[in-house]
């Protein structure tokens, strides 16, 4: 059975909000969540970007069943990865063993506040692998120094320790990203529905281990109104990686998403009440081979009622995949 999980957008929900609809989510009995570690809204019409760890820590707190994730954190940015070790560290032991880390190679979107050169694709993961090798490290407990193409540690070392280190997982696009993430991930994370993704996983070493997928829906009793909302809050998602991973600001996925019509979001991501319509959007990530797979909810204020219809349609639909 694919296990159905949550997404806290922290793009379009403040923080006081997102450890309310995580709650809301263990409630309606989804099997994990997933949390977005944002600088920035894609669109400025989502219009939040709070910081995901303190969310976390509250949410850790506040519920005592669902798993948590980060879905994804860059640690070669804006994050040492020596301080992201700490953070996940911290969070492990908050919530008792419940988190795992999802770690990505990042968009430009968010880590250009640091006022980095944002570099080539292939440095990005040169960068991301360096720095899993030293999260790692950290996890051990031992004094970690570390000087090496693109990161230096010196004499670091966690004294707060979980009883297990939460698993990483490596998000993946393309055939080098699968590489790094079969060689380095407990788990692969992806986006897209795609098998090819999941076989380089599974070639580099990934064969057995969690494939996480993602799938914005958008859930309201008025089928226009959620195609308007989906148009208005997430049209940016038709541009594909390639471009998203690029763009600098929310301007640039105005301007990229311009031409991006209301029916073309509707093609792409289920609208409306239609229980069928949400399930056979999420059959191509269980026939990919994807073990769970995690919904957004796209609107900041329409997380309860699609929590309650949730608990009550879809996920008893679901479970049937």
């Amino acid at each position: 059975m694919v296990l159905i999980g949550y997404t806290m957008m922290a793009e379009q929900a403040g923080p006081r909000e997102l450890v309310s609809h995580v709650v809301g989510a263990e409630r309606a009995g989804f099997d994990f969540s997933v949390i977005s570690d944002h600088s920035f809204p894609w669109l400025e019409s989502q219009g939040h970007a709070s910081y995901a760890w303190s969310v976390l820590g509250a949410a850790a707190q506040a519920t005592s069943r669902i798993p948590l994730m980060t879905y994804v954190t860059c640690p070669t940015f804006r994050y040492h990865p020596a301080v992201v070790a700490q953070k996940a560290a911290t969070v492990q032991i908050l919530s008792e063993g419940r988190f795992r880390l999802g770690l990505g190679s990042g968009e430009n979107l968010n880590e250009h506040i640091v006022g980095a050169a944002w570099p080539a694709a292939h440095v990005r993961l040169d960068m991301l692998e360096e720095a899993v090798d030293i999260i790692r490290r950290m996890f051990t407990g031992e004094y970690v120094s570390h000087h090496g193409a693109h990161f230096d540690v010196e004499n670091a070392r966690l004294w707060d320790l979980p009883d297990a280190p939460p698993p990483i997982g490596i998000a993946v696009s393309g055939t080098r990203s699968c590489a790094v993430a079969g060689r380095q991930g407990d788990l692969v994370i992806a986006t897209e529905p795609r098998r090819e993704l999941l076989e380089r996983f599974d070639a580099h070493g990934g064969a057995g281990k969690p494939k996480v997928g993602q799938l914005p829906v958008c859930h309201d009793t008025d089928r226009a109104a959620a195609v308007a909302r989906a148009h208005d809050q997430f049209r940016w998602a038709l541009g594909g990686w390639k471009v998203n991973a690029e763009l600098p600001g929310p301007d640039g996925f105005e301007q990229a998403a311009r031409h991006t019509r209301p029916e073309d979001v509707a093609e792409a991501i289920p609208c409306g009440d239609d229980v069928d319509a949400f399930v056979d959007a999420v059959r191509p990530y269980a026939e990919a081979g994807f073990t769970e797979v995690a919904l957004v909810q796209i609107g900041g204020a329409h997380q309860e009622p699609f929590l309650e219809w949730a608990e009550a349609k879809l996920l008893p639909a679901l479970r049937e995949l």
